[in-house]
């Protein structure tokens, strides 16, 4: 047997020392949805095939309030992962990401961002610290296209004919509207994707709610989505297993025609192009409706953010990653993961021509002179903690809507206190 030297021996150790801290071993914390583990494995798949030096370790946090939760402890704690998907607009805010997350504007990627996702993810330092991840999205409500073609409905530009419509459809012995209040962050549509509707009614709302001005209890039009939650349940439109089911049931049963209609994001669209591809083009959307018919437009959500905390061990190289995420490749290997499921904010990031019905259905929203508004977590700082909970009860018969506009207003100067704003 040949000896090795022990410089030679000691060289080699070095070495191979050497190439074991070039390593990279960055850990991401996403949310569950099916959308966001395929966008995020396409990014991490590829960016690994070009920089085999860095690996990923993925893990998956619930959405709603358990993962607001787990997202602030890990940030106070400094126990977060070198990269995070999280909402972006008040949610980010609530994050005090000044303190707590690392600087993204001199990325590359932020010249090719549109200005108008920026302003949601900058903080009130002016410093902007993310990058989108996905695509804008709507508030509204999906329906089955088949239940409507064979009951010979139309999609409805008010909330009387929504209702009349649900009607028609629970005579027919099928499930009017799925809720999904198993995941208590959906029970919130109703009221949140409203806001077009309170916008074209009451147009300084946003404005007099931040300055403690006007309340969802003392608005009719604010609490307007309280009383649809009360509405739709009183009327007997649920699917029996409403207060267990959850978001993945509610896309299944508007794809497969077990339910009419589903209130959601248009983000689920990539739910079913996981999980019910054959009915991918079987599901429509339509903004939720409000009294006027014309005034007809679409509540608007921004996408969710890359974020990379200030405390990261791999700060230079997560802000690599985040980069990557952010370019028209980026976006191209997420468009490629889900398909379209709306506008991405990234120039020269274009949609497909054969993109799913339901998009189809969304993007002329986005056409039109007025066609949409930004949810009211973009306009304003405020969104309480609590409302989720607030809206299953209402949505259950267990509160009325009068009394969680109530709630929700308590809950909202809790918060409003919380971020120091004037006037409360």
């Amino acid at each position: 047997m040949k000896l090795i030297p022990s410089a030679a021996l000691f060289s080699a150790f070095v070495m191979v020392s050497g190439l074991a801290q070039a390593d990279t071993v960055l850990s991401v914390l996403i949310d569950n949805n099916p959308e966001t583990i395929a966008s995020m494995n396409a990014l991490t798949k590829a960016y690994t095939a070009a920089h085999p030096d860095v690996t990923f370790d993925i893990e998956q946090r619930p959405g709603g309030a358990d993962g607001d939760n787990l997202i602030k402890t890990r940030l106070a704690t400094g126990e977060m992962a070198d990269v995070f998907d999280y909402n972006s607009g008040s949610l980010f805010q609530a994050l005090k990401p000044t303190d707590t997350l690392a600087d993204l504007s001199g990325l590359a990627s932020q010249a090719g961002i549109l200005d108008s996702f920026k302003t949601v993810v900058t903080g009130t330092d002016g410093v902007v610290r993310g990058v989108p991840f996905g695509a804008a999205m709507g508030g509204g409500i999906y329906y089955n296209k088949k239940i409507y073609a064979d009951l010979g409905l139309k999609v409805p530009t008010t909330w009387a004919e929504f209702m009349a419509n649900n009607e028609k459809i629970k005579a027919a012995g099928k499930v009017p509207v799925a809720q999904t209040y198993g995941d208590t962050w959906s029970s919130q549509l109703f009221v949140l994707s409203d806001f077009y509707n309170v916008a074209q009614v009451v147009p300084g709302f946003a404005a007099d709610y931040t300055g403690n001005k006007a309340k969802y209890a003392t608005t009719p039009a604010a609490m307007a989505g309280f009383q649809h939650l009360e509405d739709v349940f009183k009327a007997g439109y649920l699917n029996p297993d409403f207060g267990a089911a959850k978001f993945d049931d509610g896309m299944k049963m508007v794809a497969t025609g077990e339910a009419a209609h589903y209130p959601m994001l248009t983000f689920g669209i990539g739910s079913v192009k996981q999980n019910e591809p054959d009915n991918l083009n079987d599901v429509g959307f339509f903004a939720q409706p409000g009294d006027d018919a014309a005034h007809n437009g679409l509540t608007v959500w921004m996408p969710a953010a890359l974020y990379v905390p200030a405390k990261s061990a791999n700060l230079d190289a997560a802000k690599a990653f985040v980069d990557f995420a952010g370019s028209v490749d980026g976006c191209n290997l997420m468009i490629g993961a889900n398909g379209a499921t709306g506008p991405y904010l990234i120039k020269g990031c274009e949609l497909p021509k054969d993109v799913p019905a339901s998009v189809a259905d969304m993007l002329p929203y986005f056409q039109k002179d007025g066609g949409t508004v930004p949810a009211l977590e973009f306009l304003s700082p405020i969104k309480g903690p609590n409302l989720e909970q607030i809206t299953v009860a209402v949505g259950s018969g267990i509160t009325s809507a009068a009394d969680g506009a109530k709630q929700y207003d308590q809950d909202v100067e809790k918060q409003a206190k919380q971020l120091g704003l004037p006037n409360w």
